[in-house]
């Protein structure tokens, strides 16, 4: 199957904080993209400028050829696709599934062997990048499957993504995006510590920042969720409650590839305290209050 834009129908499936404005640039590119999601206010604005509705993933699987998914948990994934009335029992043959969750690479692999079973094509393509990658289409985007049709949808990733990297077969994409997350849980800790450090010792730390932001310190988490900490902005770019999941799937992983991962450690336990105290739908820059108050 060739996919071309005029004959290719994208069924996405999961329109939160990332999903609308990755389905939104594709409604933009002239992609033709029918919606579904558990909670329809979520996906008026899309259906608003053009995309179709449709009632449960059933509907969305058995007519779109090209189905994308961004969903909340692990479990969530399992139900999308393997439930009963998921999309590999109700996908046309040929089709393309794209997993954009951040999940288990173990799942992954799970659902690659359901969908080829079904003659389907199943890809595992988390990103990184968040709200704002999302909304201005530079998404980095991390997959795992095989190379046949990686190549068939690269146009699709290429509208809502800059950086797109086949890592390897089933999985490796969840596995590239868990070393993201671990990088990143690391590095938030980094971030919020040096500002916290800056204002304790009397200094500005929106000054600070133009020093250090350019030279060895900088990163994209600095100069990023930097400036929403400094001005009380802790709206969800991503969710304390979803990076506590990827950090666990991260953990559950590298514990299963024997590796220590003391600095993931840590940084989980802090976030899980971080939610008990009812940061959990926080933006993950809230981590700079576990320091400030």
């Amino acid at each position: 199957m060739t996919l071309c834009k005029k004959d290719t129908l994208i069924g996405f499936i999961g329109t939160g904080v990332m999903g609308k404005s990755m389905a939104m640039n594709l409604m933009k590119a002239g992609y033709k993209v029918l919606v579904y999601n558990r909670t329809k206010a979520k996906a008026e604005e899309l259906i608003e400028k053009g995309a179709t509705w449709k009632d449960t993933v059933a509907e969305v699987a058995r007519e779109a050829n090209v189905i994308i998914t961004i969903v909340g948990y692990p479990k969530d994934v399992r139900e999308v696709y393997l439930g009963e009335n998921g999309i590999i029992e109700n996908a046309k043959a040929g089709s393309y599934l794209i997993d954009m969750t951040t999940s288990s690479p173990k799942l992954a692999k799970e659902i690659y062997e359901a969908a080829k079973a079904r003659n389907l094509h199943a890809l595992d393509a988390p990103v990184s990048g968040g709200d704002v990658g999302a909304k201005e289409a530079r998404l980095s985007i991390m997959v795992g499957g095989d190379a046949e049709a990686f190549e068939e949808v690269k146009p699709i990733f290429e509208v809502m993504g800059k950086n797109i990297v086949l890592q390897g077969g089933a999985g490796a994409g969840q596995y590239t995006k868990m070393s993201n997350q671990i990088a990143i849980a690391s590095n938030m800790l980094g971030v919020c510590e040096a500002m916290a450090y800056a204002i304790k010792a009397g200094l500005d730390p929106k000054v600070v920042l133009k020093s250090i932001e350019s030279g060895a310190a900088g990163s994209w988490s600095l100069s990023n969720y930097t400036p929403r900490m400094l001005s009380g902005d802790f709206e969800p770019g991503f969710y304390i409650k979803h990076f506590i999941k990827d950090m666990k799937i991260a953990l559950e992983s590298a514990k299963e590839l024997g590796l220590k991962t003391p600095g993931l450690e840590l940084a989980l336990s802090i976030y899980e305290e971080l939610a008990e105290r009812g940061e959990e739908n926080s933006g993950t820059q809230a981590l700079f209050k576990y320091y400030m108050n």
